[in-house]
């Protein structure tokens, strides 16, 4: 196998770098051509997300065109920004201000903000009872979970990946049914399993590159006067896994099974492309079997190279069998479209891999909600999506964002579809271990309830339905 350093001239170097030191770099995905393990660029930052493929933040003088011209690269293109799918719009606020208004809220995330402890609480002692706020999920009551339930709640050995803006790890429905890495030994500071990160007991933030995938979500208002993340990850968890029968609050449609917490999604709503590869590649190398995706990008900068890199993440998983429930977007502005036809459908829901299961949203009537996306070709199933009850950071339970001066925001959007189907593909899985991913996704859109507003709009053209499905 080679190394490959690229080194522009010595002589121009200097020039370049003396006068565009305070200039911004760009930011650049390169895959590494075969034989090809190592790449350097003088001046440049360098990290190696996967074995073919490496992010280069480089000065803005290196061209595109010089890099592809090099024999050690096969594709170069921008780290694209990815955001989440949710309806409403989400943008500002900074990290410390965000978690310092938490913490004001919060005590019990003190010890979690210390940046030398990462304080995972342990699981609490079980406790039995019913649900008590389980009749406030329409959409767990819609698709028959109660009747799948009678098969089976989960296995705990079934882990699913929730990759998002991180988890609520301290939350009363979430912390029992966490994933905990039992190869890690706590608070050593060891990359004891040797997979790359230190004392990754329930995961990763691959935004802060540390060990507490926490939901930093921001205030009401700051998400009415500035945008924000509200809790998205903690959001969609619930409805993947939040916990059954425990006397707490609500459940999950699989609420044995395990969630993987990965953050590569700020409190800004934004992540990029290199992070969402990095927090893939670890759910798929760490055990996860099923990933929840509430995120994406509407169609792929106009005039630019491809995702190619996303697209080789991808198939990833499917090389790992692993499955790839993804939010089939959200519109343009809120109105939703074809991702068949439409110029810019949404990604990574309409690539044509195997291993994804897109969904839409729906609302309690079976329409589809107003900005979802749909098609024939590239969306498979629809879900429960709009103002959608689950669990929210600093132990809540709401289907509100935001209800003030006015203005009202539900949790809508196909990203509170995607959690349904995930949790469902972990349930039918715990139930049926022997099974391929091919033969959990037939089953899921086969068993689906045929409805009139997604006949002609999906693949399976009907809804989720978990009671047919665990006879199916």
């Amino acid at each position: 196998m080679r190394k490959m350093a690229l080194y522009v001239s010595s002589a121009i170097l200097a020039i370049s770098l003396g006068a565009q030191a305070n200039t911004k770099k760009q930011d650049l995905l390169i895959k590494l051509a075969p034989g090809f393990v190592e790449f350097q660029i003088q001046g440049a930052k360098v990290e190696k997300l996967t074995d073919s493929w490496v992010r280069v933040q480089a000065p803005r003088h290196l061209s595109l065109q010089s890099l592809e011209k090099n024999p050690a690269v096969e594709y170069v293109q921008p780290n694209y920004k990815i955001s989440l799918m949710e309806d409403y719009t989400i943008q500002d606020p900074l990290r410390k201000a965000a978690l310092a208004k938490m913490l004001a809220r919060n005590p019990q995330l003190r010890e979690l903000a210390k940046a030398d402890n990462p304080a995972i609480p342990d699981a609490p002692q079980s406790s039995t009872g019913a649900d008590p706020l389980f009749n406030k999920q329409w959409g767990m009551i819609d698709i028959g979970v109660t009747d799948a339930w009678k098969i089976t709640k989960g296995n705990p050995d079934m882990v699913v990946a929730v990759i998002d803006t991180g988890v609520d790890y301290t939350h009363e429905d979430l912390l029992p049914n966490l994933w905990r890495n039992s190869k890690e030994i706590p608070n050593n500071g060891i990359d004891d399993d040797n997979n790359g990160y230190v004392d990754d007991m329930i995961g990763w933030d691959f935004v802060s590159n540390d060990n507490k995938p926490f939901d930093l979500s921001v205030d009401p208002m700051e998400i009415l006067f500035k945008g924000g993340n509200p809790g998205h990850g903690t959001h969609c968890a619930g409805n993947v896994a939040a916990r059954g029968d425990n006397n707490k609050g609500i459940a999950g449609v699989a609420p044995n099974v395990k969630i993987m917490s990965l953050r590569f999604i700020s409190e800004k709503g934004q992540g990029t492309t290199a992070d969402a590869i990095k927090a893939i590649k670890y759910a798929v190398d760490n055990g996860a079997k099923v990933m929840s995706n509430s995120w994406g990008s509407e169609g792929e900068e106009a005039g630019s190279p491809e995702n190619q890199a996303l697209r080789d993440a991808v198939q990833y998983a499917q090389d790992k069998g692993v499955l790839f429930i993804a939010a089939a977007g959200n519109g343009h502005k809120g109105v939703g479209y074809d991702n068949d036809t439409d110029k810019a459908p949404a990604y990574p829901a309409s690539y044509d891999h195997d291993i994804i299961v897109s969904v839409a949203a729906l609302d309690v009537n079976n329409n589809l909600g107003s900005f979802s996306n749909w098609g024939a070709k590239t969306v498979d199933i629809g879900a429960p999506g709009v103002k959608v009850f689950s669990t929210v950071v600093e132990q809540g339970y709401t289907d509100t964002v935001i209800d003030k001066f006015g203005f009202k925001a539900t949790w809508d959007g196909t990203s509170m579809a995607t959690p349904h189907v995930a949790g469902a593909a972990a349930l039918y899985w715990s139930a049926h271990p022997e099974k391929t991913w091919q033969d959990v996704k037939a089953a899921i859109l086969g068993s689906a309830k045929k409805i009139n507003s997604l006949a002609n709009k999906s693949v399976s053209g009907g809804k989720l339905d978990v009671k047919a499905l665990m006879t199916y």
